[in-house]
């Protein structure tokens, strides 16, 4: 059974990525093998004055991070939920995104579009979460992909 609203109000809450470096606004669905997530480029976004002036693109770099805030991190938030972690240990835990494998550019993001973002768990083992995660624009079209990698630390541990 996929998670419910409050589940998915809670992992949310539990991203540790805040604005301006937050690319996930919303899950739809989510159980302990995939998940789908959402996100709008907003039409002022940091990045946009500098890259391109006049033609403002998304950088490559922001797609594969906002694939990993839904694919690996909120993913991985849920997995750990799962398996009994509390919020409390997991607000002190930093996802570390540790590899990206495979990833292919098929379109760019223009300021203003939403994307679709979807995530298939590879494995989950030894805190490590591995997924297969694609981005697509809301009437399907794959705009990128790739296997992705991470795994939360804490920083408070010596």
């Amino acid at each position: 059974m996929g998670a419910d609203k409050k589940t998915i109000e809670d992992v949310l809450l539990l991203v540790p990525q805040k604005h301006p470096f937050r690319f996930i606004d919303d899950i739809l669905e989510m159980d302990e093998n995939h998940i789908i997530g959402t996100y709008s480029f907003r039409e002022d976004e940091y990045f946009y004055r500098g890259h391109f002036p006049g033609r403002p693109v998304t950088p490559g770099v922001i797609l594969i991070e906002t694939m990993a805030q839904t694919g690996v991190v909120a993913f991985g938030i849920y997995q750990l939920m799962r398996q009994g972690i509390s919020s409390d240990q997991m607000k002190r835990l930093v996802t570390l995104f540790t590899m990206v494998d495979d990833c292919e550019f098929n379109g760019i993001v223009s300021p203003g579009e939403r994307v679709i973002i979807k995530g298939e768990k590879i494995y989950l083992r030894r805190g490590n979460l591995k997924t297969k995660v694609s981005m697509e624009r809301e009437n399907g079209e794959i705009v990128c992909y790739g296997v992705l990698t991470g795994r939360g630390v804490d920083f408070n541990e010596k």
